[in-house]
């Protein structure tokens, strides 16, 4: 029996498709045509699947990807549900029930993609709803609704818009992150109706098979070669393979997450004679945390690094609500980001603000490298066609001030115009007043490569941290960079976001007591 992946239950044949087809593309071509193509490039949401990944050794935990980005051929052995999987017309799922009920679909095309993003969020075995989700406001306590809201809550059982009932702007009374929909895109509800859906659901119910399920492992990776007259898609069964296979072909695409490649293949219709899968390798999904350094597998996703670090890392847990979205968190990786060179990706300025550096490994051997020696040109690089990132090691103690600045048009799911991150350490300088022990500066968007704003640093530390001082290091910072115009922001914006972020940077953080841990 050839590749097989289990759609909804059911064991289906992968076929022929190489390592460019995608999973949409071969759902839909396999009559599971619920998911659907929107933008072909992560950022709508409309293809979005639960796919099982480990939580843990023994369980397991419905995540949704974007299928339109990844290859069908890195499923093999793998289950997958998609919106239809989840309930009927008879018989719905609960979201879908509460989505229906509630007003949350107009046109529909979008409706399956947000099934799956909350029927992930909803799976989620740590989501805890607020004391406040058990109680139900009455109209005395809601002055100037005439009794609305007592109707409102006796009809839907809880009043999810209700003033008060939810802890904070993004999570709703039940526990429901908003952020595990930030990668779905709606042009007709307005987004309310689909709020209250969310924030609607209860947990689960015992007795639900997909609940049941993350009971049990997550299907292992499997070794796996299928080839199709577009290409061939390997996935080695360890580290030491790949690397020998890296080197007998050193042009062949590396892909973990594939949500910069996915994009290559959708909208510019790239072929690669050999695709090599590393996204469930072990030897790059383990997260150490010790004395010196925290050693991060280059193929951990970023929401597994977000729950694994646990905001150990302030900076990156500063980073990680504002990279793209959680569709696509859920798949891209630190190596991957790393590994395109790109100038305008966004943990770069985090990880030279936090001093990185990666191990990069070959059949040769392994050597470590400096983040901040790493980028050469435009997404060019010291590393060699034939090695491969295995570790991003962020030294410890990690500075104690430290924010990471995004500029762009949107909050969330959106490139940067500008990124900028600040890692800084103060002393007490002579007179008793703060100084710059020491202190970091990542950019990224401001030239051809992510870079360290060295100068900027050599004039601050050692200086008191006065707005003085600071106001003059602004104007170096914004010399430092050399960037361009595009149709995101024009060079000058460009230059003057680097001065305005290191002055709000001082203004967040003017005296020592905010170092304290």
């Amino acid at each position: 029996m050839g590749p097989l992946v289990m759609v909804n239950g059911r064991s289906c044949a992968l076929g022929e498709v190489g390592g460019h087809v995608t999973l949409l593309e071969w759902l839909r071509s396999s009559g599971f045509t619920g998911s659907k193509e929107g933008c072909a490039e992560g950022e709508c949401g409309a293809c979005a699947v639960l796919v099982a990944r480990p939580d843990g050794d023994s369980s397991s935990r419905w995540t949704a990807i974007n299928a339109c980005l990844v290859p069908a051929a890195g499923f093999d052995q793998q289950e997958v549900i998609t919106a239809e999987g989840l309930g009927t017309a008879r018989d719905l799922h609960p979201v879908q029930r509460e989505m229906a009920d509630r007003g949350g679909s107009q046109c529909g095309y979008c409706t399956p993609g947000f099934i799956c993003s909350m029927a992930s969020e909803y799976y989620r075995t740590d989501r805890i709803p607020s004391a406040e989700a058990n109680g139900r406001r009455s109209a005395e306590t809601e002055p100037g609704t005439g009794g609305r809201a007592a109707v409102r809550a006796e009809r839907n059982g809880s009043d999810p818009t209700a003033p008060g009932h939810a802890p904070d702007p993004e999570h709703g009374p039940n526990g429901f992150d908003l952020h595990a929909l930030s990668g779905n895109l709606c042009r007709c509800t307005g987004y309310r109706p689909i709020r209250d859906a969310a924030y609607a659901l209860d947990r689960p119910d015992g007795a639900d098979p997909l609940l049941r399920r993350l009971e049990r492992p997550a299907p292992a990776p499997a070794a796996t070669t299928i080839g199709s007259s577009q290409g061939t898609f390997r996935r080695p069964g360890d580290l030491a393979q790949t690397l020998v296979l890296l080197a007998d072909n050193p042009s062949a695409r590396v892909v973990a997450g594939s949500t910069d490649w996915g994009v290559e293949l959708n909208i510019r219709h790239s072929r690669a004679e050999l695709t090599i899968g590393i996204d469930r390798l072990p030897e790059l999904r383990q997260l150490h945390v010790g004395v010196d350094a925290i050693d991060i597998g280059a193929a951990l996703t970023l929401s597994e690094l977000e729950r694994g670090l646990a905001g150990t890392v302030p900076l990156l847990a500063q980073l990680f609500p504002q990279f793209a979205s959680r569709l696509i968190r859920n798949g891209a990786t630190l190596g991957g980001n790393l590994g395109t060179g790109s100038p305008i990706g966004d943990s770069p300025p985090a990880l030279l603000a936090l001093d990185a550096s990666l191990l990069l490994a070959s059949r040769s051997g392994e050597r470590e490298v400096k983040l901040s020696e790493y980028f050469t040109g435009y997404r060019q690089s010291v590393r060699r066609p034939d090695e491969l990132i295995t570790v991003i090691r962020v030294p410890l103690p990690v500075a104690p001030i430290s924010a990471f600045h995004k500029i762009a048009k949107r909050r969330f799911d959106d490139i940067s115009s500008v990124a900028v991150a600040f890692a800084l350490r103060l002393d007490g300088g002579p007179a008793g007043e703060p100084a710059v022990g020491d202190i970091k500066i990542g950019l990224g968007g401001v030239a051809a490569t992510p870079l360290r704003a060295s100068a900027t640093e050599q004039q601050l530390i050692g200086g008191p941290w006065t707005s003085e001082v600071v106001a003059a290091a602004a104007r170096t910072l914004t010399g430092e960079a050399t960037p361009i115009s595009d149709h995101r922001a024009s060079a000058a914006y460009r230059s003057a976001m680097l001065g305005a972020a290191l002055r709000k940077f001082h203004a967040q953080h003017p005296a020592p007591a905010h170092q304290e841990a």
